[in-house]
């Protein structure tokens, strides 16, 4: 086993998702909505409390499962879910009236990403997570950082495709799509830009404004 197998087990199995987030975790599953793993969910609910979220919005509920991760670190912040299956938003809703999350700590939008975003206020926003439709996850990660305030940070998990993105053999729009994200965010002058490569790597942007 190579050492980063090695890490990777560990923090699969070292990592104890609460129940609520579990269960919710299980529907999920059930329905098909690939929800996040607990390794990066644990790494979103640090960064919701390091930021002190107080206004969160996800793009992609999995079903609850990112929510729950994300009002974990951050219980005071309010949510925005957008997402356009009814259903896993209906079981984003179980899932946190499961979690006795407070009704007004969560609202749910049905919709195309791309309809909605263009609708909310600029620069209201803590935390954005971007985990749906990767073939428009540039366009997204735009809407996002323009969301955010200064020193709020767009989160972007599954940003390594399962190995896709570090293979340049690998060419397809989605890889590509992600693999440009990725440089190109580093080089940016409006970000600090990192990557973690636990489970599927995880790009946090830290919006520094505009002058």
């Amino acid at each position: 086993m190579s050492e980063n197998d090695a890490n990777a087990r560990f923090l699969r199995e070292s990592i104890v998702e609460p129940a609520p987030i579990a269960r919710a975790r299980a529907h999920a599953v059930e329905l098909g909505a690939a929800p996040i793993s607990p390794a990066l969910g644990s790494q979103i609910a640090v960064l919701a409390a390091a930021t002190g979220a107080r206004s969160m919005v996800e793009i992609g509920t999995g079903a609850g499962v990112s929510g729950l991760w994300l009002l974990r670190g951050a219980p005071q912040a309010v949510l925005t879910s957008i997402d356009n299956e009814p259903e896993h938003l209906a079981a984003a809703r179980q899932a946190f009236a499961d979690a006795r999350i407070p009704a007004t700590k969560a609202r749910f939008i049905t919709g195309r990403a791309a309809d909605v975003l263009p609708r909310m206020n600029e620069a209201s926003y803590d935390i954005v997570l971007v985990d749906a439709d990767p073939e428009n996850v540039i366009e997204y990660v735009e809407h996002g950082l323009r969301l955010v305030r200064t020193g709020g940070m767009v989160l972007v998990p599954r940003v390594l495709a399962g190995g896709r993105v570090a293979d340049p053999v690998q060419r397809d729009e989605i890889t590509a799509a992600y693999r440009s994200l990725v440089q190109e965010t580093q080089e940016s002058a409006a970000v600090l830009a990192t990557v973690s490569p636990a489970a599927e790597g995880l790009l946090q942007l830290l919006s520094l404004g505009s002058d």
